[in-house]
């Protein structure tokens, strides 16, 4: 049966609200649990589209798995099949496709806004969005937007924020966050916001009027996720 393949890379770093929205649409999908050695497909031929989760590791780590995920990523984009990464899977589209992934200047850790950028492809993408809207973000790193894509959302302190090329979106930010995975972000990276900064916010922060942000961010994601499912 053919279905999304969605790669899980950290165990707390699931799909989240993506697979509830897919469940709703009647999309069926499959989760490759990487983080728990399941293996990576060596084709996607049978797949409906390709879906790449956060995680805490870097992609130009020396880990087995990456090399095989960047040959799919290839592999989809070139068949136009839709590829959609988040964070960390934003990150290996971008490698994939010939960009650079490096440090950020600051780390973005919370709740912050990102900006559409003024373009045709974001207009596409992100009709019936506000200009600038609050989305969460966990990452120290970020990508260069790969030759042939449309950069179509910043922020102040990390300008490439997303990218799309054909049926294919690459965000360095989360809009598949629920409330229960804030909360367990926050639990187990309480390292890394032990020392919070005007980009960098406390797990109490994070949690300031919580359900209405997240009730935002569905919104959000549903107009970006409704989209991507049309390459399907």
């Amino acid at each position: 049966m053919s279905e999304v393949l969605i790669f899980r890379h950290a165990d707390g770093e699931g799909p989240g609200y993506f697979a509830e929205f897919l469940d709703r649409h009647g999309i069926p999908h499959r989760l490759i649990r990487v983080d728990r050695n399941d293996p990576v497909p060596e084709s996607i031929d049978d797949a409906l589209g390709v879906v790449l989760m956060g995680g805490p590791m870097s992609v130009n780590d020396p880990l087995p798995w990456i090399p095989r995920t960047l040959h799919l990523i290839r592999q989809a984009v070139d068949d136009d099949r839709p590829v959609l990464g988040h964070c960390l899977g934003g990150q290996l589209m971008s490698k994939a496709l010939g960009g650079r992934v490096g440090a950020n200047p600051v780390s973005e850790i919370g709740w912050l806004p990102v900006a559409r950028v003024d373009n045709s492809a974001a207009g596409a993408w992100l009709d019936g969005l506000a200009p600038e809207f609050e989305v969460f973000h966990w990452h120290g790193e970020t990508f260069s937007i790969p030759a042939g894509a449309a950069h179509i959302l910043s922020s102040p302190d990390c300008p490439n924020q997303a990218f799309v090329i054909g049926n294919s979106l690459g965000m360095q930010c989360h809009v598949e966050m629920t409330a229960r995975m804030v909360h367990r972000w926050a639990s187990d990276g309480r390292k890394a916001i032990a020392a919070p900064t005007p980009t960098v916010q406390t797990h109490e922060q994070m949690s300031e009027a919580l359900d209405a942000r997240i009730a935002r961010l569905h919104r959000v994601a549903d107009r970006i996720y409704a989209r991507w499912i049309e390459g399907l």
